[in-house]
């Protein structure tokens, strides 16, 4: 069979973390014997035909090289709050339909995995079998008034809907009007390493950073911790928008010698990059599975996080 993959987020080159989650998936399907395929945006202009590890990859332009921003930066919560945004959005959902249809021509069985409900549910084929996953930034964008119409549009007509957490699976269900029992909960693929921590590093955190992942609070929380122990060390793993915000803070709270900032690693190297930590801080609100958690909890890290994490419940029982 063959199967696109619609999304707005796929690794653009080996290592890149960018939707890293999904190569995983698509490596598996291919190695089952189904031909699979990618549909993703083009980045900053750089589009065309592409392939990663056997996986041909189509990346669609969408506007000018200057207004493909919104795909591989987490800023679709960002596109879906301006006109300009939403603009885009429509453009870049016409590019993945058409390509999408391109891409099964000639196929006898074909199917559409639409990764998030915006913009890939929205762009997947009418007429085409589609099975749609939830992510979590998906369900967050349903606090927005304009998303709830179309997020109902976009789940009413594929056959099979499914969540990556009981959380994600709840919200869209409510929002929508559509029992929780008919989305699936599906978490996504893990690849773990056989690292192992010895215990001895400190603390560790880690994901993207941006606010809804609320680093700050392992930033205050180390800076309370080393009162009574003055040498714990704290490792930032990640990259993002809030980083020099995040430096500051260390700064302002007289702990950056004890602070280190990665900066982003390729997805296979987290595991050995989370070290010998004692403990991961995971303090992220409403997160939509959480496979960083999953990662450090292979590594042998226990893992706290918040009860208002959302699906990273699902992983810390």
């Amino acid at each position: 069979m063959r199967v696109v993959f619609l999304t707005h987020n796929y690794p653009r080159h080996s290592g890149d973390v960018a939707g890293g989650f999904l190569h995983p998936l698509a490596l598996a399907l291919r190695d089952r014997g189904h031909d699979l395929r990618v549909v993703a945006p083009s980045d900053g202009g750089r589009g065309g035909i592409d392939e990663l590890d056997g996986i041909a990859v189509v990346r669609v332009r969408y506007g000018s090289p200057q207004r493909e921003r919104y795909a591989y930066t987490g800023r679709m919560e960002e596109a879906a709050s301006s006109p300009a945004g939403w603009l885009a959005l429509g453009r870049l959902m016409v590019a993945m339909r058409r390509a999408t249809r391109a891409a099964v021509a000639g196929a006898v069985q074909a199917v559409t995995h639409a990764h998030w409900w915006l913009p890939a549910g929205l762009a997947a084929p009418p007429e085409m079998p589609t099975v749609v996953t939830l992510h979590g930034t998906d369900a967050r964008l349903l606090a927005n008034p304009i998303a709830v119409p179309l997020a109902r549009h976009a789940l009413r007509r594929p056959r099979v809907v499914t969540a990556v957490s009981r959380q994600v699976a709840e919200v869209v269900a409510r929002t929508i009007r559509r029992p929780t029992a008919a989305i699936r909960v599906t978490p996504m693929p893990a690849v773990l390493s056989r690292h192992q921590s010895a215990g001895g590093g400190g603390l560790v955190t880690l994901g993207r950073l941006t606010a809804q992942k609320r680093f700050h609070l392992a930033l205050e929380a180390h800076h309370q911790l080393l009162a009574s122990n003055p040498t714990l060390r704290l490792t930032v793993i990640g990259d993002g928008p809030e980083r020099g915000r995040l430096e500051a803070l260390a700064r302002d709270l007289g702990t950056a010698e004890r602070v280190t900032f990665l900066g982003q690693v390729a997805t296979g190297a987290v595991a050995e990059s989370i070290g010998d930590a004692d403990v991961c801080l995971f303090p992220a609100a409403n997160e939509g599975l959480g496979l960083a958690a999953v990662e450090a909890l292979a590594a042998g890290v226990p893992v706290v996080g918040c009860r208002d994490g959302g699906g990273l419940r699902d992983i810390i029982q």
